[in-house]
């Protein structure tokens, strides 16, 4: 192994030990998986950053900016008429720019998510015409969906300067 690649290696991060119940497991992956995501993003260098790296357009920024209209969508009740267009950051926007309003958005998340003691429940919406999922459902996805996209990220990343780990 090259010295630059030892050097772009970071340790591996494991799954976080949790309390026993069903929430704290959920929560506790959700919030691993979250800042596994952000990480990729953070110190990525510009224009890499936001350069598709896999011929459907999938660049870092994008990604973190889709998780952060889902995590509003799931959670808030936001609605998003184009999905497509969540995985494209603003053109004037940089990583920390991306970052900043996805943390906001995870924080938001989790006001709801405090407010919730039991995982049958419907998530709380603003608006009562918006059928909600129940709050198990809604971690559910959120950890399947930043998974995935954790995941793309991971290999986005590698490519642009070879950084691996969680």
């Amino acid at each position: 192994m090259s010295t630059a690649s030892r050097r772009n290696r970071r340790g591996d991060t494991p799954p976080p030990r949790t309390g026993g119940s069903e929430t704290e497991v959920l929560r506790g992956f959700l919030d691993y998986l979250r800042d596994s995501v952000t990480a990729k993003v953070e110190g990525a260098p510009e224009p890499q950053v936001r350069t598709a790296g896999v011929p459907s357009g999938t660049n870092l920024l994008g990604l973190l900016n889709h998780l952060a209209f889902v995590e509003r969508a799931v959670f808030l009740g936001d609605r998003v008429a184009d999905w497509q267009a969540t995985f494209r950051a603003e053109p004037a926007d940089g990583a920390a720019d991306v970052v900043a309003r996805y943390r906001q958005a995870v924080a938001q998340a989790n006001d709801v998510l405090d407010g919730c003691g039991d995982l049958g429940a419907p998530v709380p919406r603003p608006r009562p015409d918006s059928p909600a999922p129940s709050v198990r459902w809604a971690l559910t996805h959120m950890i399947e969906e930043t998974g995935r996209h954790a995941g793309h990220a991971d290999i986005l990343r590698e490519l642009i300067d070879g950084a691996t780990g969680r």
